[in-house]
């Protein structure tokens, strides 16, 4: 158990996709040794089960999944499968001890997708659940596009998943076209009618994935899906570091996991995957601790809490004060006694008029050395005008 709301002990269990639906982001191939090593250190770090891939297509990802599962580690394996029964076989034989099992419940994708009925889901859905439940497994019943399903007809299908013997509903905002009040809504009605266990999987087309799958579990979900960096198809899935952040500092739950390995983890994810870590990236970007504004960077000086929502080392990054254009003379002052220089007031000004300047001309950010040059200069000017 990873996450727990402290004034009642509810437990929430996160459930990391960055290896399947992660690696389903178009153009995004990982090599099974760094599929090995992504598992180990989401494990690590304390995920409590891991979907590692789709054991149906065979070859190189049939083969990585067998190797994660050689590996122990101390989270629960699962699969992802279609509402087909060879699939399950084929995850059985990677030895995962749990399944992940796929339809669609949205009346738009069974008339437009599967061309069928919602009979023909339920029927499908209930005899794959009860051949991977007679095999030992734990099982996720995933339903796809639930977001835009009746709400009547995902009762009965919770409900018919349940006497199936299955252990949780993945409710799936495929297109991510929910907002966060009415999913908190919907997730309330399945959780009042069912008394199931769900599970909040968010897309972020419209941005608001993490936010999503908090108004899920706010609402009574007891899982919650992520990915590393928020990767995924399209604009991407909730991202891991974003939610478990959130528990802790916004939620205010318990959060027993390794928080301090979220950005070594995401540059990780980030090379294997061939996705640059954006600098303004939640948590985890380069800029979360940067500070240049003179009023912003004058107050973190003073008192980080002023600026920071929590230290940048729960999360492995370090704190910045950026000199460029928009700097004030704190930071100048602060960054010149980082060199043993104590500036004067007056002199902080001039410099920092020289700084300003300087950036603009270059259009970013200045660097120590430049920082140096810029003193020296100003040096043999007041020199000159001593002289």
């Amino acid at each position: 158990m990873t996450i727990k709301k402290l004034d009642d002990g509810k437990q929430i269990f996160i459930v990391d996709t960055t290896l399947r639906d992660g690696e389903q982001t178009a153009g995004v191939v990982f090599a099974n040794a760094e599929k090995i090593a992504i598992a180990e250190m989401l494990c690590e770090l304390g995920v409590d089960q891991l979907e590692v891939g789709i054991p149906t297509m065979g070859g190189d990802e049939k083969e990585a999944i067998k190797q994660i599962v050689k590996r122990n580690l101390n989270c629960s394996i699962m699969a992802w499968n279609r509402a087909v029964i060879s699939d399950i076989k084929e995850s059985i034989d990677c030895g995962v001890d749990a399944v992940a099992i796929s339809i669609s419940v949205s009346d738009i994708h069974i008339k437009h997708k599967l061309k069928t009925s919602r009979e023909w889901v339920i029927n499908n859905m209930v005899k794959a659940v009860r051949f991977a439940k007679d095999n030992g497994l734990y099982v996720s019943v995933n339903g796809e596009d639930a977001s835009r399903a009746d709400l009547g007809f995902l009762v009965q299908f919770i409900e018919e998943a349940k006497k199936a013997g299955a252990d949780r509903f993945r409710y799936c905002d495929t297109v991510g076209i929910k907002e966060p009040f009415s999913i908190y809504q919907d997730i309330k009605y399945l959780v009042d009618n069912t008394g199931f266990d769900i599970e909040m999987h968010t897309h972020n087309d419209f941005g608001m994935a993490t936010a999503n799958a908090l108004a899920g579990i706010r609402a009574g979900a007891t899982h919650v899906g992520v990915t590393v960096n928020g990767l995924g198809e399209r604009a991407g899935n909730a991202a891991l570091e974003e939610v478990i952040m959130s528990f802790k500092h916004v939620l205010k739950y318990e959060v027993d996991v390794d928080t301090k390995m979220f950005r070594e983890v995401s540059e990780y994810v980030s090379r294997a995957s061939g996705r640059a870590l954006p600098k303004w990236k939640a948590i985890v970007g380069d800029n979360m601790f940067a500070h240049e504004s003179g009023i912003h960077a004058d107050g973190a000086l003073k008192n980080p809490k002023n600026y920071e929502a929590f230290d940048p080392a729960d999360v492995g990054l370090e704190r910045q004060i950026i000199i460029g254009k928009h700097s004030g003379k704190a930071a100048i002052i602060n960054k010149f006694n980082e060199y043993d220089i104590n500036l004067e007031d007056y002199e902080a000004t001039d410099i920092l008029k020289l700084v300003r300047s300087t950036s603009v001309r270059l259009k970013r950010q200045l660097f120590d050395k430049e920082l140096v040059q810029i003193y020296r200069e100003y040096e043999n000017i007041i020199s000159k005008e001593a002289k």
